[in-house]
């Protein structure tokens, strides 16, 4: 049976996108594996599935797999291309959507401009609620990679992350210290890691290794995760720009407990079906 779907991307990260409200999908950890493979499959850092929702207050529910088949928690880029996919499907008229994900509802805001907002909710700074395994919470925690001590901030943004500032961007150590911090025995879900450079109060660039995938060209938690940071460090204002590989993208931030408020684009590429 064949399936239809979208191929989206947010600044080159990019989405194989499915409504699984119109179409009976039932995915398997292999077909994910198989949908998200470039040489094999169409080829996406991750599956997104679109499902009629099952609370009152909920307008979709919204699953995302990395390409490895495993579903994660939330992915900031996905969440905009899929405020985009519904509007541009005709599955809402809202301009004010709510989705649910495994990690709570998040509010997704489609703007005039072809930018999309997305409330991503407050950074959580708990080590035990990112999970991150240290006893005491701090803005900065230096933790063991190989006999090395590389110093980090640690955060959720409804999946886990660590931001270390680097010097220059372009030189960054992402390949070698990517994987070794992804896989840290004290971040026991693993975890997304940010490279960030602040290039001024309003602007940073970042680069980011993500989970299960590997660095990607635009990361939407992490430029939320890097600038939630960057201000409990005293580096960052409220209103941020992200430069990333693929593009940029607005944060704002009024302080620590507030919700974290993610602007950028959100492109169709093309769409096509697949014989599941």
């Amino acid at each position: 049976m064949k399936f239809r779907f979208a191929k989206m991307h947010g600044l080159g990260n990019d989405f194989v996108v499915f409504d699984a409200v119109n179409q009976d999908l039932q995915l398997s950890s292999e077909k994910i594996r198989w949908i998200a493979d470039r040489k094999l499959g169409v080829g996406c850092d991750q599956v997104l599935v679109i499902d009629s929702a099952m609370d009152a207050d909920v307008d979709f529910n919204y699953q995302i797999y990395n390409s490895n088949g495993e579903e994660v928690e939330q992915c900031g880029n996905g969440a905009r291309c899929v405020g985009r996919f519904l509007a541009l499907n005709g599955l809402t008229n809202k301009t004010s959507i709510n989705i649910k994900t495994m990690s709570g509802v998040y509010q997704i805001y489609l703007r005039e401009d072809d930018m999309v907002t997305v409330n991503m909710g407050a950074p959580i700074f708990e080590p035990e609620k990112i999970p991150f395994s240290v006893s005491t919470q701090a803005s900065s925690y230096e933790i063991d990679v190989d006999g090395e001590q590389v110093k980090i901030g640690a955060v959720s943004m409804g999946n886990p992350h660590a931001v270390l500032q680097v010097n220059d961007i372009n030189n960054a150590p992402v390949e070698i210290l990517g994987p070794k911090l992804e896989k840290h025995s004290m971040f026991p879900n693993k975890a997304n890691i940010g490279f960030m450079q602040v290039l001024n109060p309003q602007h940073i660039a970042l680069r980011v290794f993500e989970r299960h995938v590997g660095e990607t060209s635009a990361c939407g938690t992490g430029a939320c995760a890097a600038v939630a940071v960057g201000q409990t460090q005293g580096l960052l204002d409220k209103n941020v720009t992200v430069d990333l590989p693929g593009g940029s993208l607005q944060i704002e931030c009024e302080n620590n407990a507030a919700p974290v408020l993610m602007t950028g684009p959100a492109q169709f590429s093309f769409e096509g079906s697949l014989n599941l």
